[in-house]
C-alpha cells in the first residue's frame, strides 16, 4: 500500500472541494483554495519521489495550471479531467505519465466500448487509467461522470473490473459520497476493491486519520493504494501530517500485488 499525492485544480487554483457539491449551477463547497501554484505541489511530490500521483481538472480553465504541474516532474503524474481521444496524446507531450478517464468512456451510461479501445490503441495500456468514481445507488456503486452528477449504469463489479482491466493499467476510485468530507472511508467499497485488485487500484474519498489508512490496508488486504485530500496539513487540514505520510507510505513501502 502506497500514498498517492493529488493536485486538484478549479479555476486555475489547486483547491480541496466537497465532490459532491461539483456542478455547473454552483460554486462547489470549497475546504481549502491554495496560495501557491499548481507547479509548487508537484514540485514536493518529485522532490519526496511520489510517483503515480494524479492531477484532475475540476471543470474548465484550468489547463494552464495543470500543464505548469507536469512539466515541474515530466512523467511523475498522471493527468485527468476532460481527457478525451483528441487531447490525450497531447497531455502526455505535455509531461504526463498516464491520462485518467471517466466521462469520455463512460458514454450515455454505459462502456462505450468503440471509445475504450480507439483509446487503448491511441496510447496504450500503460498509460491508461481509467477513474471509476462512484456513488451509492441502493446497495450498490454505480459509476458516475459529469462532475460526479450523472449515475450510469454500471456498477462496480469483479466483472466489470474483470473486462476493463484489459485496457487500463490502473484504477482510480473516488467514493464521491464522502470525498472531501472528513469523516471516514467507504468501507464496503474498499472491500470489494480489495478481494478483486488485480491491477493497481487508488481509493480516494474520507480519509481522516491513521486510522482511516489502516483500515484500508486491513479491507483491501493491503492491495490498495491512497490518495487524501482535504486532511492534509499541506492544503489546510489539521488531520494528517503530509511528512509522516511520506514517512510511512512513500519511497521505499510495500506494494502487495496478485
Amino acid at each position: 500500500m502506497k500514498f498517492r499525492p493529488c493536485i486538484d485544480i478549479h479555476q486555475g487554483v489547486v483547491k480541496q472541494i466537497v465532490g459532491s457539491t461539483l456542478t455547473d449551477e454552483e460554486a462547489p463547497e470549497t475546504n481549502f483554495q491554495a496560495d501557491k501554484p499548481a507547479e509548487w505541489f508537484a514540485s514536493l511530490y518529485r522532490k519526496d519521489k511520489l510517483a503515480g500521483g494524479h492531477i484532475i481538472q475540476l471543470g474548465k480553465g484550468n489547463e494552464a495550471a495543470a500543464r505548469t504541474a507536469l512539466a515541474a516532474w515530466p512523467g511523475g503524474m498522471q493527468i485527468g479531467g476532460g481527457v478525451t481521444l483528441d487531447n490525450a496524446a497531447g497531455w502526455l507531450d505535455a509531461g504526463a505519465g498516464a491520462v485518467i478517464v471517466t466521462s469520455w468512456v463512460f458514454h450515455d451510461g454505459v462502456v462505450d466500448e468503440l471509445r475504450l479501445k480507439s483509446l487503448f490503441h491511441l496510447v496504450g495500456k500503460s498509460r491508461l487509467v481509467l477513474d471509476l468514481s462512484c456513488r451509492r445507488w441502493g446497495a450498490e456503486y454505480r459509476i458516475v461522470t459529469n462532475r460526479w452528477q450523472t449515475f450510469t449504469e454500471e456498477v462496480i463489479t469483479p466483472r466489470l473490473l474483470d473486462y476493463l482491466s484489459a485496457y487500463a493499467s490502473e484504477f482510480l476510485v473516488h467514493a464521491v459520497d464522502v470525498e472531501g468530507k472528513c469523516r471516514g472511508i467507504e468501507a464496503p467499497l474498499v472491500e470489494i476493491l480489495g478481494k478483486w485488485a488485480k491491477i493497481p487500484v487508488t481509493y480516494a474519498g474520507g480519509i481522516q486519520s491513521f486510522e482511516d489508512i489502516e483500515q484500508i490496508r486491513d479491507l483491501g488486504n493491503g492491495y490498495i493504494d491512497f490518495t487524501a485530500g482535504s486532511a492534509l496539513d499541506i492544503f489546510g487540514g489539521d488531520k494528517l501530517c503530509y511528512r509522516e505520510l511520506v514517512e510511512r507510505y512513500g519511497i521505499g513501502s510495500g506494494q502487495k500485488r496478485r
